[in-house]
């Protein structure tokens, strides 16, 4: 039986700049704590798809697990910009949230 990270590297292997597909891949790895490779792909959809705004929170959580602070807080405030853009107050108070958390700790 193949697991959910193979179909998706499957998948990515005929669309490698896939939003979805990246920002998936990355949540499996940082699920098993494959932080690098989670990070990797996170910066994928970024790169590609500046307006994909989950990503900022989940690629600024792996930061914090690789205890790279000064990342995470600039990838959270990267993606409060883009919340702000797109009118998304949601994603933005849950990014701001973080960052709040990662200034007070």
């Amino acid at each position: 039986m193949i697991n959910r990270l193979e179909q998706l590297q499957k998948m990515l292997d005929g669309q490698p700049k896939d939003s979805f597909l990246n920002h998936a891949t990355a949540l499996e790895y940082s699920k098993i704590g494959e932080y690098e490779k989670a990070a990797s792909h996170f910066k994928i959809v970024i790169d590609n798809d500046p307006d994909y705004i989950g990503s900022y929170y989940h690629l600024g959580k792996v930061y914090e697990s690789l205890r790279e602070n000064a990342n995470a807080l600039r990838t959270y405030e990267d993606g409060m910009i883009i919340a702000q853009k797109l009118g998304d107050t949601r994603t933005l108070s849950e990014l701001n949230e973080a960052k709040s958390q990662l200034e007070n700790v």
